[in-house]
């Protein structure tokens, strides 16, 4: 048995992260992680996606450059992206790299599968370890695997072989139409591949604003991708070899759609399975480690990042790991709120969101208004050239605040910096209003869509937009 000061079980961003902290306040810190320290993040998600769909969008301007700026011809290389992938963002997937960035800064990271056995102690590769202050539970989440019949002979694809495939196959059918089935769905696309996403909600990113869905299912299907939605898969099959060898979806009216490969993108639960949690007194029923304020789960135990439920985010779990630091640590700091949580969706156009959904709002009572002015009506978008995209307030009338907003273009990410700190910072809308906004930007369309330069103008350029009689009244 060994002591340390803190135990992380699970050494994925927010684990290292936080073991980063600690260390370097002089603290004696164990990790434990079966596999890359840096964690899906670093290796398989954000970070080598991201690089990937720069690529994409690279490729798609280029073909937009007819007609605009002259003539170009683009030729997609799948083999350099991969090339790129592994010897940029996460070197060929080696583990010593981020073992040695850990134990440099003066910790023990120890590979293996570790579980809690008890209070402030952890069990992993027969080494029974405790710790003076208590553990930290980051262990993530895991991919969904779906109950589709066929679905366990299909050799179907996950994300990560997406982000590690050194070739693009021809046709490949996406199962989900969520956030990684519509990023790495646009990505294939763009490279060549005859793309066909299957959605069983009535619409795509079913979790952002219904105006944002329609804008993406357009963008699609304007590059040649099928999208079919509202459509539940009830089983799958690989046709024999000699037919063509393709994997068949066959969805709940009968019909069918085939692919060379099938990829499984329907999302992500919090790992909480086989984690020892029951040793400490931990209900996990509901699929999640319950936390409060200060990520507290009990006695000496902290649980932060995709196991406690609160939005499956990078940037969420750096945001829990700095309170984690500091309650550890005895610092004065801010506890956890999540009301103005920014979210990006990578597509071409981006989506940015944060805070409530107008349905949201109204569903938690609030008596809201919502805006939406179409970014092609306003300066910026003319300007770029910005065939869709738009701008959407949910503001409550009582406080005078926005509750969420979405943008939808070049940039919407970005733009969410600036509407994420209006909703943190409970900025009235009257406050926004009377701000000067540079001329002419994305950002700036926020301006035109809350009536900040002048009205007729306003409504010249934009005939259909209703946002001031609304904004009007908020407030009041």
């Amino acid at each position: 048995m060994s002591e340390v000061d803190v135990i992380i079980l699970g050494v994925g961003t927010c684990g290292e992260d936080l073991g980063l902290r600690l260390l370097g306040e002089g603290l004696k810190v164990v990790g434990v992680e079966p596999y890359l320290v840096g964690g899906e993040c670093a290796f398989w998600a954000c970070l080598p996606s991201k690089l990937m769909i720069r690529a994409g969008n690279l490729l798609a301007e280029g073909r937009r450059i007819n007609g605009k700026a002259g003539t170009a011809e683009v030729n997609a290389d799948w083999s350099l992206l991969a090339s790129r992938v592994r010897g940029e963002v996460t070197w060929d997937w080696e583990p010593k790299w981020g073992i040695q960035r850990f134990e440099s800064r003066g910790g023990r990271l120890v590979q293996g599968y570790g579980r809690l056995d008890g209070p402030k102690t952890v069990v992993v590769n027969d080494e029974r370890i405790t710790a003076r202050l208590g553990v930290v539970v980051a262990t993530g989440s895991k991919f969904i695997v779906p109950p589709i019949p066929g679905l366990d002979e299909v050799d179907y694809w996950g994300t990560h072989d997406v982000i590690g495939a050194e070739t693009l196959p021809a046709s490949i059918v996406v199962l989900g139409g969520g956030v990684v089935g519509c990023e790495l769905g646009q990505l294939m696309a763009r490279f060549g591949a005859q793309v066909t996403i299957v959605e069983a909600a009535d619409r795509l990113l079913s979790g952002e604003e219904p105006e944002a869905s329609e804008q993406i299912k357009a963008a699609f299907e304007a590059e040649g991708m099928t999208v079919m939605t509202g459509s539940a898969v009830v089983k799958v099959a690989r046709r024999v070899a000699e037919q063509d060898g393709q994997v068949v979806v066959t969805l709940a009216d009968g019909s069918e759609v085939s692919g060379e490969k099938l990829l499984v993108a329907v999302g992500k639960r919090p790992n909480v399975d086989n984690i020892g949690l029951e040793t400490v007194g931990i209900d996990s029923s509901a699929g999640a480690v319950p936390v409060d304020e200060w990520l507290r789960a009990g006695d000496g135990l902290w649980a932060m990042g995709d196991v406690t439920g609160k939005t499956l985010l990078t940037h969420v779990a750096e945001y829990q790991s700095a309170i984690v630091a500091a309650d550890i640590l005895g610092q004065d700091w801010q506890p956890a709120r999540y009301d103005a949580v920014p979210r990006v969706t990578f597509t071409d156009p981006e989506v940015g969101s944060v805070g409530m959904s107008e349905a949201e709002a109204r569903a938690a009572g609030l008596d809201v208004v919502a805006v939406v002015k179409n970014l092609p009506s306003s300066f910026r978008g003319w300007l770029h050239g910005s065939g869709n995209g738009l701008i959407k307030f949910v503001a409550d009338k009582e406080s005078g605040r926005l509750v969420g907003a979405t943008a939808v273009g070049p940039g919407g990410g970005e733009i969410m910096g600036f509407l994420s700190l209006a909703i943190h910072a409970k900025i009235p809308v009257s406050e926004l209003q009377s701000m000067i906004y540079a001329f002419p930007t994305f950002y700036g369309v926020i301006g035109e869509a809350i009536g900040a330069w002048g009205r007729g103008l306003e409504t010249v350029i934009d005939p259909d937009y209703k946002g001031f009689e609304l904004l009007d009244e908020v407030g009041k």
